[in-house]
């Protein structure tokens, strides 16, 4: 392979490339099931809800999977998805708050799949602490430095309530922990170097109604 002229190196994908990777990844997974080898960029676009081209782009990023007029070998690319996503690796999870929310989080078969594995729950409420989650026990929350140290986990959970969220997510950080999937509705500030991906269903639901009113009144 030839080097970058520039000194720069390859170009990394966007945040929009990698959020469409695992809907790449979960649609090959459905074609494989149903004994499909081979698919076309088109197709595999339209599963994915996106163009063909960026389908394209997408995958060149990360090499040649494709033969022209026969497309991707399916199994190859699911592989070659899962080693870029780290599905072939083990990820231990942290996730704090075991609430409704939480405890649903934890039995969720994402949760439990591609390589993630739940390592450590914590909790604060009394009648919580000490409770069994998918065959984890739950600690109380001042047991966090202490346990995480010896679970390798570089991945927490906030699913907390907004007012104790900041607090929690600091905690995790000055521990080690560098990616953060909140789930509380609190925007987190915290410093350079630490990934947050915010997941709000109330945002979710506001985005649908701006649409739906928008539509509303393009039929005025």
């Amino acid at each position: 392979m030839r080097g970058d002229p520039t000194g720069r190196g390859p170009r990394p994908p966007s945040l929009a490339t990698v959020e469409r990777l695992p809907v790449y990844q979960r649609v090959l997974s459905e074609l494989l099931g149903s004994g499909t080898s081979t698919v076309s960029s088109e197709h595999l676009a339209a599963a994915a809800g996106v163009g063909a081209a960026v389908v394209r782009k997408d995958l060149s990023l990360f090499g040649s999977f494709g033969t022209r007029g026969m497309g991707y070998d399916v199994s190859l690319l699911i592989g070659e998805l899962d080693r870029r996503l780290g599905g072939d690796r083990d990820w231990p999870l942290i996730v704090v708050g075991i609430g409704n929310l939480g405890t649903a989080l934890v039995n969720s078969e994402g949760f439990r799949s591609r390589g993630f594995r739940v390592a450590a729950l914590f909790d604060a409420a009394p009648d919580v602490v000490g409770t069994t989650v998918a065959g984890v026990q739950v600690r109380h929350f001042d047991e966090l430095e202490a346990t995480v140290a010896g679970t390798a986990a570089c991945i927490g959970v906030v699913a907390t309530p907004p007012s104790v969220a900041q607090a929690v997510a600091e905690r995790l950080v000055a521990v080690g922990v560098r990616s953060l999937l909140n789930f509380a509705p609190r925007v987190l500030q915290l410093g350079p170097g630490v990934r947050v991906r915010q997941v709000d269903l109330s945002t979710e639901l506001q985005v649908m109604s701006f649409y739906e009113l928008r539509d509303e009144a393009s039929q005025l």
